[in-house]
């Protein structure tokens, strides 16, 4: 509800509050009952949401339907104690929360939900359900009014009552016009290169109604992205390693001193950031927060961080206009190659017979395929069953793709991505021999679209040959013809001499020298038929959509790495 009166106006820079406060998001504990079951136990009851928030100036009120946060309610023990995917009720009884905004009112437009009264709510209940999920909760929506201004504060408080509940209170803490900060947006510089420097030129300005008192700036970097500087007021970490997708190297770096609203600032000596022989389309990015240095930890992640040494990483004022934006990042870099090499089987039996055949993709690199902005979608290609013959057996990893007569005759497989460079992935199909058909071929290959990463396109087509001759033409299959012998065992056409089978690998690439600054340290079981030549069906790898328009193909250069520098900020 929108409260048009506004007597009681409170107005105070940042009077009882700290930016780290209203930017953390927690939510408030639980208290636990030793014995909930107990006759005439009191449920403990709190409250979920955040503990404070910060309304923008240039915020807009919420869409209808949509609120800024939500309150709920959260209760102890386990949602789920049967484990049969259903929850219980613990407590039944009428029950009522009031959501008191009043010292909002001359500050911020409220939205209210439930039976609201001005600026109070009172919503009620019967049942109250162990854990969060399963309990009611409440949108609240807050916008800029007419008199809002930069420094108000305020607060919404949260209360319950119930007979056999004991709620705890919760006040969710409100500044309008805080620190508000934009990020200069990172670009490529021409000609940049795996095994290249980056060196960036973070900057962000206060476009906030208040000055900001400490800063703390985090920057990462994916699997080919490494920081070979180390500051004094850095701490350095590797978060989520078991996940390639979403592993970063990790630099988080705090500022103290005063950073005016409407100042920009930059870094006073451009970090370096390391592109790895392997990296492709691997993402930096960056973000400074309006938060005290001593409250840093509210952003660390997953990773166990080390303090850097060497020089202290200072920011210092910049002028100019330019581009700044609330996210911050960039694929370095955007050009690189990697050598996808399809290769085949040779099999021979006898009418009747199940043989095994597989297909083998390799990526031979130098660059790996993290798919990172598709969120690791897969390298797709097609697979035609001999003619003869019947797949009994299908990789877990392919689905079938075209039917001839009502019968599946091709597959569709994917490799997962991230896509280590000198790695392998096998798909094996079982073969039932119903008609010995001499030299019948299946052909693996990858859909027909062009690309600009691929170095050596000749070798992206395998053969399954099964019953073969010998003289059979398998044009850009490694194994093929002049491969190992057909002794029907099955596998006759695996190839991967130097490759390994294994996702496991070194970030790598990270240069220690010449620092300017700081101290440089496979399935299921289904019957299928093929017959002879197929038209493959093609769509784009999925690799593809994951990066931007890409101009340059370069090959892995037998030559020192280069240092780039980000003008764009300078």
């Amino acid at each position: 509800m929108r409260r048009d009166a506004r007597p009681g106006r409170r107005r105070s820079a940042l009077v009882g509050l700290t930016v780290a406060g209203l930017l953390a998001t927690t939510t408030a504990g639980v208290a636990q009952a030793e014995d909930t079951d107990e006759p005439g136990a009191t449920v403990p009851v709190s409250f979920t949401g955040p503990e404070s928030y910060a309304l923008s100036l240039q915020a807009q009120d919420p869409p209808p339907g949509e609120s800024s946060f939500e309150i709920g309610l959260r209760a102890p023990g386990d949602p789920d104690p049967d484990g049969d995917g259903t929850s219980r009720p613990i407590h039944q009884g009428d029950w009522t929360v009031t959501i008191d905004a009043t010292a909002l009112d001359g500050v911020a437009d409220v939205h209210l939900p439930c039976d609201a009264e001005g600026l109070v709510a009172t919503c009620s209940g019967y049942e109250i359900y162990a854990g969060e999920v399963a309990n009611q909760d409440w949108g609240i929506g807050l916008g800029v009014s007419d008199e809002s201004a930069a420094g108000d504060t305020g607060a919404i408080v949260v209360t319950g009552q119930g007979e056999g509940l004991e709620f705890t209170r919760h006040t969710v803490d409100v500044l309008v016009g805080g620190p508000e900060f934009r990020m200069r947006r990172p670009a490529e510089p021409d000609g940049f290169a795996a095994g290249d420097v980056f060196k960036a030129r973070m900057a962000f300005r206060n476009v906030g109604g208040v000055a900001a008192d400490g800063v703390v700036l985090r920057f990462t970097g994916s699997r080919g992205l490494t920081f070979p500087q180390k500051f004094s007021n850095c701490a350095y970490a590797k978060e989520n390693e078991d996940n390639l997708i979403h592993m970063r190297h990790v630099a988080l770096c705090t500022f103290e001193g005063t950073f005016e609203a409407g100042a920009a600032y930059r870094v006073a000596t451009p970090v370096k950031v390391k592109a790895a022989d392997f990296a492709l389309r691997d993402t930096f990015a960056y973000r400074f927060t309006a938060l005290d240095p001593a409250d840093a930890g509210n952003l660390r992640g997953s990773g166990t961080y080390q303090q850097g040494g060497g020089k202290k990483l200072t920011l210092e004022p910049v002028q100019g206009g330019g581009t700044y934006v609330t996210y911050a990042e960039v694929d370095l870099p955007s050009s690189n190659t990697y050598d996808l090499d399809l290769v085949g089987d040779r099999v021979k039996g006898a009418q009747g017979d199940t043989v095994q055949a597989t297909v083998t993709l390799h990526n031979r690199g130098p660059a790996w395929i993290g798919a990172l902005r598709s969120g690791g979608e897969p390298v797709d290609f097609t697979v035609q069953v001999p003619e003869g013959a019947t797949v009994v057996n299908t990789p877990a990893d392919c689905s079938p793709k075209d039917r001839e007569n009502g019968r599946v005759v091709s597959f569709w497989c994917g490799g997962d991505t991230p896509f280590l460079e000198n790695t392998t992935r096998e798909f094996t199909f079982g073969l039932r021999i119903d008609e010995v058909v001499e030299g019948a071929l299946g052909e693996a290959s990858f859909p027909g679209w062009e690309d600009p990463n691929e170095a050596k396109p000749g070798n992206d087509t395998g053969w399954i040959v099964l019953n073969g001759t010998g003289d059979e033409e398998t044009p850009g299959d490694t194994a093929g013809t002049g491969g190992p012998d057909d002794d029907g065992s099955g596998n006759g056409g695996s190839d991967g001499s130097d490759d390994a089978t294994t996702d496991g690998g070194a970030a790598g690439g990270a240069d220690d020298s010449g620092a300017d600054a700081g101290t440089d340290t496979d399935g299921g079981s289904l019957a299928l038929t093929g017959t002879g030549a197929m038209t493959l069906g093609g769509f784009a790898l999925a690799l593809l959509a994951a990066g931007a328009t890409l101009l340059v193909v370069r090959r892995r250069r037998a030559v020192p790495a280069t240092v780039r520098t980000d003008d764009a900020a300078a």
